[in-house]
């Protein structure tokens, strides 16, 4: 008997009690991370933002220098090697370049197009659901005409349309990509702002006579924020194709400005000739680049939904 009470049995504490110890970023961290799947891209969508970010420091060459680039390398296998010791493991395009070099200088237009655009987009976007939202009436009847006029169009045609007229280059096919995707945003914030608008946290700062402004962005729009975030991933792969799509029929970035699109554009004419590499591996780094970040964007869906039980 005083052997159990100088050594009493440890009490383990209860799951529930453990859990409440976490922080909501150590939680988010654990149910993100629990998908083998998600971790795996999360980690390679790193690596290619490292590779964006760095590629004038590891390319072993810069593609864009003509006095780095021969025109006797032109087409080489990969693996080859050329007149000047140079080791181009992924091959050479018509022009000669490094195959590995452009890519790491493509992803870098990509991205930051993507980015950008989507950026831009959501602000805008964002702005406007917000109003509509909380104002509602005829301005809500009215930004949403206009919302369903834009989504009823082919995203390819309006971008296509747009750059008939502005022409090409990086700033004009970002005002592309945002014309073109500011109602994705706009609907997806409208719909979370009509929830949160009926609360009681907004109906008692309407009661304290706050002003508009700080109703919208201190209290409606944070609590709007979870799905906004996975339409922003899931919207910055869609430019990223789109912007690879229009480079590759000609109307996106000029050839001075090259993006993984126009690469493959580049090599799409000698693939009959046998060269596939000078597509091939650019369209291979296009896929991962767009499936790491919806793979992505689909565990902050899981995540964040508070209607699923984790």
């Amino acid at each position: 008997m005083s052997e159990n009470i100088q050594n009493p049995t440890p009490i383990e504490a209860p799951e529930e009690f453990v859990v409440t110890l976490q922080t909501p970023f150590q939680r988010f961290c654990l149910d993100f991370f629990e998908s083998r799947v998600a971790s795996a891209a999360f980690v390679v969508l790193v690596g290619i933002l490292f590779i964006a970010i760095c590629a004038p420091l590891i390319s072993p060459q810069n593609p864009y220098d003509l006095s780095q680039v021969s025109i006797l390398d032109a087409k080489m296998a990969p693996g080859s090697q050329s007149f000047d010791g140079w080791t181009f493991y992924l091959g050479t395009d018509g022009a000669g370049r490094d195959l590995m070099s452009a890519m790491f200088y493509g992803l870098r237009i990509s991205l930051g197009v993507g980015v950008m655009s989507g950026m831009i987009a959501m602000c805008i976007g964002a702005a406007i659901g917000l109003a509509a939202a909380y104002f509602g009436g005829r301005i809500d009847a009215i930004i949403m005409r206009i919302v369903d006029i834009q989504l009823s169009f082919p995203a390819i045609l309006v971008a296509l349309i747009l750059l008939a007229v502005l022409g090409k280059g990086v700033d004009k096919i970002i005002i592309a990509l945002v014309i073109v995707q500011w109602a994705y945003y706009a609907r997806t914030i409208r719909a979370s702002a009509l929830v949160e608008r009926n609360k009681e946290y907004v109906e008692a700062a309407t009661c304290l006579a706050l002003s508009h402004n700080r109703i919208v962005f201190k209290h409606l729009f944070p609590n709007c924020l979870p799905p906004l975030i996975v339409v922003v991933t899931i919207q910055t792969a869609h430019a990223i194709s789109l912007e690879a799509t229009l480079s590759f029929l000609g109307v996106g970035l000029p050839i001075s400005e090259p993006s993984l699109g126009l690469l493959i554009a580049n090599g799409f004419d000698y693939m009959l000739s046998g060269y596939f590499w000078i597509s091939f591996f650019p369209g291979i780094a296009l896929l991962i680049t767009i499936v790491s970040i919806n793979l992505v964007g689909d565990q902050l869906r899981d995540v964040l939904n508070p209607r699923l039980d984790r």
